[in-house]
């Protein structure tokens, strides 16, 4: 376990995964004299820079939680080298990602159990965690199977187009994804880019990167509690995507809230807007849904 010091009181680490790729992240401290609460993994949105969430981490610090933040392979600190150059894929950032970064944090905070907070595809993979039985509660942000035909037709046509046309096609010219040329974050690796596009087009996300390896998919044994937060103006986790997350965990206490962002103050919410410190109104609700397995209100 390799760590540095960082600014802002974030401590930058280092991370080890099972096959030796090393991941970096930035640990924060429980800075309250509130309760201890069980420390949070934050899992970032596909494309999504571990950088965006630090204001977020601090003041979920401030609630009473350690807090580990990282970039998968292939993003931010986490690439090592051209983007056209590395291998990783989507599956790999729950079966050896997300796997090493709890176990990172475990270690680190002398902890049984910690808490998944995950945004987006941060909150999809648990299904592909074998120590999954370590989390004890997981609070998906904007977490859906980005099912395509679970999408509003308008956005539908142009997730269609990004993540089925243009993707390939920059994959085959660039050697990697060129996300961010439609607005979709981050360019990533190419077999990311790829298969992303490959599970929403199937629904059920990351059940497609074990459907024939039982042994490696865990989702039918996942039981722990989890809780979806969604925005009722997010195009990408819609009713019908949260529902077809929530399906692929027939064994856990699941619930899915729709959250008004009127109710909250803002004008908007979305997909990604959740941990700006603009939408800081939010966060609150997302702290109850870590401490708790059960919203009483979404608003």
């Amino acid at each position: 376990m390799t760590r540095t010091s960082s600014t802002d009181g974030a401590e930058r680490v280092e991370i080890t995964c099972a096959d030796g790729v090393r991941l970096l992240g930035h640990f924060v401290r429980s800075r309250s004299d509130a309760p201890a609460g069980l420390p949070v993994l934050l899992s970032p949105a596909t494309g999504v820079k571990q950088h965006y969430y630090l204001r977020f981490v601090h003041w979920l610090a401030q609630q009473g939680h350690d807090v580990l933040v990282f970039d998968y392979r292939g993003i931010g600190l986490s690439l090592h080298g051209p983007l056209q150059h590395c291998r990783a894929t989507l599956a790999e950032w729950g079966q050896q990602d997300q796997v090493a970064a709890l176990e990172w944090l475990l270690q680190r905070t002398g902890s049984e159990q910690a808490l998944l907070l995950g945004h987006s595809a941060g909150g999809q993979m648990i299904g592909l965690l074998p120590n999954h039985q370590r989390v004890a509660r997981l609070v998906g942000v904007s977490a859906s199977t980005g099912w395509l035909r679970g999408m509003r037709p308008g956005f539908r046509w142009k997730a269609w187009f990004g993540l089925r046309g243009v993707i390939p096609l920059g994959v085959h010219l660039k050697g990697y994804a060129p996300t961010a040329a439609v607005g979709l974050g981050e360019n990533l690796p190419a077999q990311v880019g790829l298969q992303w596009g490959q599970w929403c087009a199937a629904g059920g996300y990351a059940t497609n990167a074990v459907r024939h390896q039982p042994e490696r998919d865990f989702h039918a044994l996942v039981r722990t509690p989890i809780t979806v937060l969604h925005a009722s103006d997010d195009d990408i986790a819609t009713e019908a995507t949260v529902a077809d997350l929530l399906r692929t965990f027939p064994a856990a206490a699941k619930q899915a809230v729709r959250i008004e962002p009127a109710a909250h103050g803002l004008k908007s919410l979305g997909h990604i807007d959740w941990f700006r410190q603009s939408h800081q109104a939010v966060w609150p609700t997302i702290a109850a849904a870590l401490r708790g397995p059960v919203i009483l209100s979404a608003s």
